[in-house]
């Protein structure tokens, strides 16, 4: 990579970062595992940077790798992940209750990855049907109907609210 690419990439990481491991962390639910999530998609990033460059919306190209990436992590079996933490820990949110925050969190860990991926990029990154249909690749059809599905799951998980302490990361449920 030319050293001028470089700069364009370096200056481009810089300002995406902190979006990246929001969507990350409502992702993983692991603020270590986001880090991980964010640091192979940057990566893959570098390797990919000219073409990526050229993609007409820079941004969404972005998530779009980092939502695989996601996504084929999720299809690894459970001895590829190693836990160091009780939970990750709470990032402020605008306006809402920490309370509120840490149970909603908890619930949304238990829905399946891609339910919950559509659940994170339509109501918590407020992306429309199809820009999140086309992130995952898959019809705008698909994501309406993961979308109930989801939310379904994460109403009845809130309804029964039996939620452990490390599953909303050692603080207790009210």
């Amino acid at each position: 990579m030319r050293p001028d690419e470089e700069r364009d990439y370096v200056a481009y990481v810089e300002a995406r970062l902190p979006a990246l491991r929001r969507l990350a962390c409502y992702l993983c639910k692991d603020e270590h595992r986001a880090d991980d999530l964010v640091q192979n998609t940057i990566t893959r990033l570098y390797v990919r940077w000219n073409r990526a460059r050229e993609a007409r919306d820079l941004h969404r190209y972005v998530d779009k790798m980092l939502l695989r990436t996601f996504l084929n992590e999720q299809r690894l079996g459970w001895w590829t992940r190693v836990w160091l933490t009780d939970g990750p820990r709470d990032l402020p949110g605008p306006g809402d209750d920490p309370e509120t925050r840490v149970v909603v969190r908890a619930a949304l860990a238990r829905v399946p990855p891609r339910q919950r991926a559509v659940l994170v990029l339509r109501f918590l990154c407020d992306l429309p049907v199809t820009e999140v249909a086309e992130l995952l690749g898959c019809s705008a059809g698909n994501v309406k109907s993961q979308s109930a599905r989801g939310l379904a799951r994460l109403r009845e998980l809130l309804d029964v609210g039996e939620f452990t302490k490390e599953e909303v990361g050692g603080h207790e449920s009210r």
